[in-house]
């Protein structure tokens, strides 16, 4: 993977609430770099250039190139805590790699070719079970996202976590753990009840007796 994301960084040596106060009112998000076996560093990065990047996708899944004066450091985005009401970063934090140990971080799924799978093309309901998931592998082979191919899912099939088509030196450390934990991907399945289920409703229905107005929960 190649870089394309480089971020100019500040040491900084204030910590606490009002420190990252006054970095906010001028402009500057707060953040931290650690891992690698070194000492973490306090830094602070331009709010409006920063917000620029996490625009991309591939920012959040990229070995980024940060900074920090005459020093650059190979890094992936680890944290960000955002306002819960205001388009702003408060924090950030970056976890130095190296390109002799494997990392783990959490890749976008892209899921492909859905039109022309059988079971969407005869009325199928296309649900996707989880956007992204957690690999393992060496900086070097991290990819910016990871492709589900669709063109062969039939009415009923479900691609699980195994079944996902790996590029080459990537791991999904979960499957380890057991068979509970290959969840689903993504599924086709039929969007609507079948005459046979409407029937029932309709029969249940006359043995019930009329059914009960809706109640207002306003």
């Amino acid at each position: 993977m190649s870089d394309i994301f480089e971020i100019n960084a500040q040491p900084r040596s204030d910590t606490g609430k009002g420190a990252s106060r006054r970095l906010r009112h001028a402009d500057l998000v707060p953040g931290i770099i650690y891992g690698a076996r070194k000492d973490p560093e306090m830094i602070s990065l331009g709010h409006s250039d920063l917000l620029l990047h996490l625009d991309n996708e591939a920012f959040y899944s990229h070995v980024l190139t940060v900074k920090v004066g005459k020093k650059s450091q190979k890094v992936i985005l680890k944290d960000i805590q955002r306002h819960p009401a205001k388009p702003c970063v408060q924090h950030v934090d970056f976890q130095r790699v190296s390109a002799k140990e494997k990392l783990k971080t959490r890749v976008p799924l892209h899921f492909t070719s859905e039109a022309a799978a059988p079971g969407v093309k005869i009325g199928g309901v296309v649900s996707h079970h989880i956007a992204d998931v957690e690999v393992s592998c060496l900086p070097k082979d991290l990819p910016e996202f990871i492709a589900v191919d669709m063109s062969a899912m039939e009415m009923g099939d479900t691609v699980l976590m195994s079944g996902i088509i790996l590029p080459k030196g990537v791991e999904i450390p979960i499957l380890a753990q057991g068979e509970e934990y290959d969840l689903p991907v993504v599924s086709v399945h039929t969007g609507h009840a079948t005459d046979e289920d409407e029937e029932e409703g309709e029969g249940e229905a006359e043995e019930g007796g009329e059914a009960p107005a809706a109640v207002s929960e306003e």
